[in-house]
């Protein structure tokens, strides 16, 4: 393969990364719509959606190996190729947790009420933004915008926590059935994944751009802008 070809494949790549995680995007984003509207078309979207995330990994996944072997990419190359590959796993992640936030829904009578914990529809809201935000650092490969996930995780990890700790306190004091309860815990821990993958993009962005793999969880807050080289896979 010639590189005026691989040059080709590796923006063929980058556009079917794109649409994917544009895909992957609405899918969270319409699930949580149906999550708070009870609507069922959206639910069958959601649905649809997962399916078309299905075929983009394989697709995408296929091409990064082909790339791989046929070419045996270096430095930036090779990390733009990596990167793609270990997004795809992201966004379809995302993809699938939608899936299981539409599967609540498609399971919930006409008499819920979704609006019963005010913290969720404020962190379905802030999870939606970080996968927006998470997508276009990977389309523009914008390193600061790829960095301020992790505050934003933070915040959604917080309200993951409250939103448990007020719905068990319902149930226990008998203002909310256990069934309703354990449907809004599932909606939280749903989202707060999802939050953990797009922080997961970020990340790989992250060391697309500089080479440098951040290791975030083996420092301190205030060492947070640390970073050390790429993992060796020998040395795992």
């Amino acid at each position: 393969m010639s590189r005026k070809q691989f040059t080709k494949q590796l923006g063929e790549l980058h556009d079917r990364l794109e649409q994917m995680a544009l895909v992957a995007q609405d899918s969270i984003s319409i699930a949580v719509v149906s999550f708070e509207s009870l609507d069922q078309q959206r639910v069958q979207e959601v649905f649809a959606l997962d399916r078309r995330l299905f075929r983009y990994q394989l697709d995408l996944e296929a091409r990064c190996l082909d790339l791989i072997a046929l070419q045996a990419p270096v430095a930036r190359d090779l990390r733009r190729v990596g990167t793609a590959y270990k997004v795809v796993n992201d966004l379809d992640r995302i993809g699938r947790y939608a899936r299981d936030i539409a599967e609540i829904t498609s399971s919930l009578g006409p008499e819920v009420t979704t609006t019963r914990i005010p913290s969720l529809p404020h962190m379905a809201k802030l999870t939606v933004a970080m996968v927006r935000k998470a997508v276009l650092a990977l389309t523009t490969e914008d390193l600061e915008l790829a960095r301020s996930l992790d505050s934003d995780d933070e915040e959604v990890d917080a309200l993951n926590d409250a939103i448990f700790r007020e719905v068990v306190s319902y149930m226990k004091d008998e203002t909310l059935d256990i069934a309703s309860g354990a449907h809004y815990i599932l909606v939280s821990r749903h989202l707060e994944r999802i939050a953990d993958h797009a922080v997961n993009i970020g990340t790989r962005v992250e060391f697309l751009v500089t080479g440098k793999w951040p290791h975030r969880d083996l420092f301190a807050a205030g060492d947070s802008d640390e970073a050390g080289d790429a993992p060796n896979p020998d040395d795992a």
